[in-house]
């Protein structure tokens, strides 16, 4: 689950022009719109990288792009709205969880994905410059806040598979594949009230990662990965993540 950013180089030249301005994180048409937004997302990126936040000008990004100031003056307005939407674009990619057959191997598989993309040197610098910039820019916490909830969201399939699987309690509207999988009935005949959360659940297994990454700084692996998932498998398995009457006073039901 790491900030992706789309691979999308073609340059929007100088005489760009074109429409109104949106408001930043306004998704856009393709074409021309989207080349324009593509390389003013990259010399975000690649200022950020070089000079982190306090140091990213609108006249870097312009040089950088190939799109003129006035332009980015129009449609961004400012440097906290040419972070937020190239985080807005970093969300409108083809992502989607692993599906690797069982809870264990997708939490494993996501874990992975996020100690690769801040640890490999390829791509680490741009995700880390962008959370680093959401500590500093109000807008930009919030469109990261807003691209990681989109990413938990698309998790979801995730638990909803594994309760199917059995792996998991199942839940009121989700029918296992299994009949043993089945939750048992209540003494009025009904399946009892409870949903697992999710995000919550998806949570916890980055939660320890992103914590040693940005506020202890200390070295992650994959090993730590592992760590992490078996931790939220226990506490999954165990109900922490449940809510609902059988759930009673859940400590994991936190959105």
């Amino acid at each position: 689950m790491e900030l992706q950013l789309p691979d999308e180089t073609a340059h929007e030249n100088r005489r760009e022009t074109g429409g109104s301005a949106p408001t930043p994180g306004t998704r856009r048409p393709g074409g021309r719109t989207a080349r324009t937004r593509a390389a003013v997302r990259d010399a975000v990126l690649a200022g950020l990288t070089e000079y982190g936040y306090p140091g990213l000008t609108v006249e870097y990004v312009a040089e950088h792009s190939g799109v003129h100031k006035t332009t980015l003056y129009r449609r961004w307005k400012d440097v906290e709205g040419l972070v937020a939407d190239a985080l807005d674009l970093a969300g409108e990619d083809s992502w989607a969880p692993p599906d690797t057959g069982s809870l264990e191997g997708d939490l494993r598989a996501l874990a992975c994905e996020v100690v690769a993309s801040f640890t490999e040197p390829a791509v680490a610098a741009s995700g880390s410059a962008m959370i680093a910039a959401a500590f500093q820019s109000e807008r930009a916490a919030v469109a990261l806040r807003d691209y990681y909830a989109e990413r938990f969201t698309r998790c979801e399939v995730l638990v909803e598979r594994a309760v199917r699987r059995g792996e998991l309690p199942a839940t009121p509207d989700t029918v296992p594949d299994t009949p043993e999988a089945a939750p048992p009935d209540t003494a009025s005949g009904t399946a009892p009230d409870r949903a697992i959360d999710a995000g919550a659940l998806v949570r916890s297994v980055s939660a320890p990662l992103f914590f040693r990454l940005f506020i202890s700084r200390e070295p992650v692996d994959d090993a730590l990965a592992d760590q992490a998932v078996a931790a939220t498998l226990a506490a999954a398995r165990a109900g922490a993540f449940t809510t609902g009457s059988t759930a009673g006073n859940s400590p994991g039901a936190a959105p």
